[in-house]
């Protein structure tokens, strides 16, 4: 028995979950293995800065954690998203259950 209704309605409740949570946050503070770890897939390398306030920066607090801040749009398509999969969900039709 395939639970294909189910399914679409737990991925759309989880869509709109998650699309308000993004709606709610401004930026995300990656962690220094991911930051390091997106780095090496992007091949970026950080610019080096040799002032004395970066130096200082260094000193208190020398882990590099990147800041990545996810566009306003994408919470409001996430949550449109999850509420037609919900409402698609709805209008399927109900399996019968042969006993």
């Amino acid at each position: 028995m395939s639970m294909y209704r189910n399914r679409f309605f737990l991925a759309g409740v989880l869509l709109i979950l998650l699309g308000i949570q993004f709606r709610m946050v401004d930026s995300f503070v990656l962690n220094e293995s991911t930051t390091r770890m997106l780095a090496r897939v992007t091949k970026s390398t950080p610019v080096a800065d040799n002032s004395s306030m970066s130096n200082f920066m260094m000193s208190v607090h020398p882990k590099p954690m990147k800041r990545v801040t996810p566009p306003r749009w994408l919470g409001l398509a996430m949550i449109a998203v999850g509420a037609v999969m919900s409402c698609h969900a709805l209008a399927l039709p109900r399996q019968q259950r042969h006993d």
